[in-house]
């Protein structure tokens, strides 16, 4: 069995085993080095160190599957501004159960879905705000989108994941840094106390200080806190601290994408500046050479997510119907994202029924297909796959 043993006991175990770690010796999630160590001595440590449970286990995923849904996909837009009437949020044949199962049969392993986008409006019967399913003629205002999701992904055995924008262009505390956040904790509050384990929380960097013009400051150390407490099984993804963005949204990993990484995942500015120093953001081509390790002062796992749509839009658009992504293309994104050392996350947008349409659909089959046979005969073993984090 592993040991993990903390940071400042670094120079004492260096020391002891001459800079030479031995083989039941890790360092979880984090390692700050001693000002003693040499370029190369730090090279060497960066290969011991290793993820938290919970980002082993995401990793482990692979593939995992983005659902956006909701007013936006009524009003054709990508980006509401929180104006919009919540009896324009109708489908007319809302099944959750077919996107579950069109992913799961493709080998996708979780579902995540956005709870609330920038434009507010919440997917779930919420008590912090009016801006909700519970305001539209949807099930006679008693449904909830986000219950329906998780039954559905209960019932196939797949995990389940929460986006929840924290830009809010409909309410009217956002920009007044209490009362925002408090309104935001509430909010993921529920989300982690009402529809039961939740693997992923999925933040999003878009923070209003262009369209309209209100800043907010965002307490995140208090938002982990409530995650961690709530949903301790959880990763906190893109402005979180165990999953990081890849830097783009093409479904491209880097050439060299390492898990280990000198940047820094904190985002409060008086840390940021190690960052600074070093050059780095989620947007650097390198993210860990030997030539940054031997620079930083800090490593971290840190691991990439490659998010991408299977259509040009992240929402729904009829007039996109002949634009899904070809399965050739999806081929590469998989060779790009997974066979770069990343976890794809696909969105595919359900329509304005509430279903996926049947050209994502069969996309998703293909591409499921293609996967299953180009892996199914491991020429190195026998025959026998030596891989098994996409089965389970």
């Amino acid at each position: 069995m592993k040991r993990i043993i903390p940071a400042v006991l670094l120079l004492i175990a260096l020391l002891a085993v001459g800079c030479s770690q031995r083989a039941n010796t890790y360092f979880e999630k984090k390692l700050t080095f001693p000002d003693i160590l040499t370029s190369d001595q730090k090279v060497k440590l960066a290969a011991y160190i290793v993820p938290t449970p919970q980002q082993y286990a995401w990793q482990q995923l692979e593939l995992t599957a983005f659902i956006h849904f909701g007013m936006n996909t009524f009003t054709g837009r990508e980006w509401g501004d929180g104006t919009e009437d919540p009896a324009l949020f109708l489908p007319t044949d809302f099944n959750a159960e077919q996107w579950v199962v069109a992913l799961k049969q493709a080998g996708f392993k979780m579902v995540i879905l956005t709870a609330k986008h920038h434009d507010g409006f919440c997917l779930w019967p919420t008590q912090t705000t009016a801006h909700s399913v519970a305001a539209s003629p949807w099930r006679n205002g008693q449904g909830d989108v986000v219950r329906e999701v998780k039954e559905a992904c209960d019932k196939h055995e797949m995990k389940f994941g929460i986006y929840l924008s924290p830009w809010d262009r409909n309410a009217a505390s956002y920009g007044n840094k209490t009362k925002y956040n408090n309104l935001y904790t509430s909010q993921l509050t529920e989300l982690l106390t009402q529809y039961g384990e939740i693997h992923e929380i999925w933040f999003d960097g878009a923070n209003g200080e262009g369209p309209n013009g209100r800043v907010q400051e965002y307490d995140w150390s208090r938002f982990y806190h409530v995650i961690d407490s709530l949903q301790p099984k959880a990763v906190k993804a893109i402005m979180g601290d165990d999953v990081r963005w890849v830097g783009n949204e093409e479904g491209l990993g880097r050439e060299t994408e390492w898990s280990v990484t000198p940047l820094n995942p904190d985002i409060n500015e008086s840390i940021l500046s190690e960052n600074e120093r070093l050059n780095l953001s989620p947007t650097t081509s390198d993210l860990g050479s030997r030539e940054l390790i031997t620079d930083a002062k800090t490593l971290y796992w840190y691991p990439s997510e490659v998010d991408v749509s299977i259509r040009p839009g992240w929402f729904y658009h009829e007039d996109e119907d002949d634009q899904v992504k070809s399965l050739q293309e999806l081929a590469e994104i998989y060779f790009r994202s997974v066979g770069m050392n990343s976890v794809l996350l696909l969105n595919v947008p359900p329509d304005k029924r509430g279903r996926l349409h049947d050209t994502d659909v069969e996309r998703l089959r293909q591409f499921g297909n293609w996967i299953s046979s180009i892996f199914q005969d491991e020429k190195l073993t026998d025959g026998e796959i030596a891989w098994k984090a996409r089965s389970g």
